[in-house]
């Protein structure tokens, strides 16, 4: 498995916004759900930090996930763009591997 993470600041004025797009059940997870090696998105806001927020997408493995990105490319900017509206600043952390 790998877990790509995210960091988000969410627009004031935007936040459940983002919390329905970034969601376990969201855009983003509904649009990955159509690659049967995406297992879950899970989000999770800063207790003492509003509005910063980090996804986790978890899939079977990078090459998976790296195929889906260029096969759905166009979909995948489309969406990107939709959702720039509710965030302020946005960075991949990085993918990371669990350890046995």
């Amino acid at each position: 498995m790998i877990y790509i993470l995210w960091e988000f600041t969410a627009e004031l004025g935007h936040r459940d916004e983002f919390e329905t797009a970034y969601g376990t059940d969201g855009l983003w997870a509904r649009f990955f759900r159509r690659d049967p090696a995406y297992r879950e998105t899970v989000l999770i806001k800063d207790s003492e930090q509003p509005g910063r927020y980090l996804t986790i997408d978890v899939w079977e493995d990078k090459d998976s996930y790296l195929r889906f990105k260029d096969r759905f490319a166009g979909d995948y900017q489309t969406i990107d763009k939709e959702c720039e509206k509710l965030t302020g600043a946005e960075r991949q952390i990085g993918i990371f591997e669990r350890l046995p």
